[in-house]
């Protein structure tokens, strides 16, 4: 199991989640939580997967060369946000996991505490192996 495969199963502490992909044409943005991930080894690459209710999620861990722990500020509201940012080979944003609140600036119980604990564990920004 990859380093990456690691970390994002570490994920499923993080609860609920505002997933983004962003392209140069479009921002696709749904909320759920990281479980069950499967892998699989295609030609294009190294494979993460998770089927939910409402979307299916593919991540090719190949192509992600950094992982980036950010905090800031939210547009609508007074609160501090939290992001996990995989970039690619061009150092562009693939995916970015926001801890997703409830109302604004209110987290799940020990939803905060877990994004900490993972920033602790591997770093502000570091590249898998």
């Amino acid at each position: 199991m990859s380093q990456l495969s690691e970390f994002l199963e570490a994920c499923e502490t993080l609860g609920l989640l505002r997933m983004i992909v962003t392209s140069n044409a479009a921002v696709l943005e749904v909320r759920g939580s990281i479980e069950k991930l499967f892998y699989a080894e295609l030609p294009k690459g190294h494979y993460a997967n998770m089927h939910q209710e409402g979307f299916e999620f593919h991540l090719n861990m190949d192509r992600i060369t950094q992982v980036k722990f950010e905090t800031g500020e939210a547009k609508r509201g007074n609160f501090t946000t939290y992001a996990i940012r995989f970039l690619d080979d061009s150092g562009e944003p693939a995916l970015s996991l926001f801890l997703q609140w409830g109302k604004p600036g209110e987290y799940a119980p020990g939803q905060v505490e877990a994004w900490h604990s993972l920033r602790d564990r591997y770093g502000e920004q570091w590249q898998p192996a």
